[in-house]
């Protein structure tokens, strides 16, 4: 029997409990294709997880990751569309091909196992070919999965993006990177906040943000958009920070704007949580929050990628191995990268 090497998660705290583990390489079944994984792509996600912080189901001994590209190498009987070496990614949640997820019960990673091993059968429905012209590589096309499809599901999930409208990006993670670029690709004007210069310039001169914030110097940063926007607010926020940053992001948003609630990186003490219904019904604006997308805006938004040869920003890879990856997490958990954080097979 053929084993892979499979690092799971042996207990709750910390990256630190990652072992590896031998197991059997599964056949692909009925309706399911059989993945090498070349390359996978670390999320926020991964790191709360391992610290037992995630607040959705976890299942035991998971193993961790949920964005992977890389090449079929067995179809099931009952699959047509795919074939043996074509380049894919697979959808964060395996169940919801089109319209919203519908629970947190089948993303890979947390409640089911992830992708953090050699080979991974999945349902081929979850699955999206690369677009045959692409030159990006492995890293950058697993990047797309989580990182991609929530920019994707923020800026056409609801009301859709229009060319000349201006969009707000919190900090220089993945997400909002690929926001950037995304919104830039279609038009749209683009503000990026960071509380660092030096991170500001390289996104400022590398994927080309028309304004910067530096929140740190400039905290009021709601007053400095509408100054930019001369009074009349950004039509998209991609809103990272949770309830620390919501109101401010209520007080930037233009009439009728979209916050997408994306991540919870800033929370407000409760005796300072803002009234976020009387800051939205006042701007009459939609505030939504975003479960990352489903494989429809996957397929999408690899599209749009491929069309515009668009760079994804992966920042770092490191090579697959328990020590590795714990090195790979802990330099994402440290908060200096702009962009994506990789492992390659």
């Amino acid at each position: 029997m053929t084993t892979q090497n499979v690092l799971r998660l042996t207990a709750m705290g910390s990256w630190e409990n990652l072992a590896n583990f031998k197991e059997p390489v599964p056949s692909a079944g009925e309706h399911e294709v059989l993945i090498a994984v070349k390359s996978v792509s670390l999320n926020f996600r991964d790191i709360v997880i391992a610290r037992g912080k995630y607040p959705f189901q976890v299942k035991d001994q998971v193993v961790p990751g949920s964005d992977a590209a890389g090449d079929i190498v067995e179809v099931g009987k009952g699959v047509t569309e795919f074939e043996r070496g074509d380049k894919v990614i697979i959808s964060f949640d395996i169940a919801t091909l089109y319209g919203p997820i519908k629970n947190w019960g089948n993303g890979l990673g947390g409640p089911i196992d992830g992708v953090l091993r050699e080979y991974i059968a999945v349902p081929a429905n979850a699955v999206v070919k690369v677009p045959a012209e692409s030159t990006l590589s492995y890293a950058q096309w697993a990047s797309v999965v989580c990182t991609g499809t929530t920019a994707w599901n923020s800026l056409y999930g609801n009301i859709p993006l229009k060319p000349g409208q201006t969009v707000l990006l919190q900090g220089t993670g993945g997400v909002s990177i690929t926001g950037l670029m995304l919104a830039k690709a279609a038009g749209a004007k683009t503000i990026i906040t960071s509380s660092s210069d030096e991170k500001l310039q390289h996104v400022k001169s590398k994927y080309g943000a028309d304004y910067t914030i530096n929140y740190k110097t400039t905290p009021d940063w709601a007053a400095e958009v509408q100054k930019i926007t001369g009074g009349r607010g950004v039509d998209f926020i991609l809103e990272n920070g949770g309830s620390g940053t919501i109101k401010q992001s209520l007080e930037a948003i233009a009439f009728g704007g979209v916050v997408a609630i994306i991540g919870f990186l800033s929370a407000a003490k409760q005796e300072e949580m803002p009234d976020v219904a009387h800051f939205a019904l006042a701007k009459g604006a939609v505030v939504r929050g975003i479960m990352v997308g489903s494989k429809q805006q996957l397929e999408d938004v690899a599209q749009f990628i491929g069309a515009h040869n668009l760079p994804v920003p992966v920042e770092k890879t490191f090579k697959f191995g328990r020590d590795e990856v714990v090195e790979a997490l802990n330099y994402l958990a440290s908060g200096q990268h702009i962009g994506k954080v990789c492992i390659d097979f």
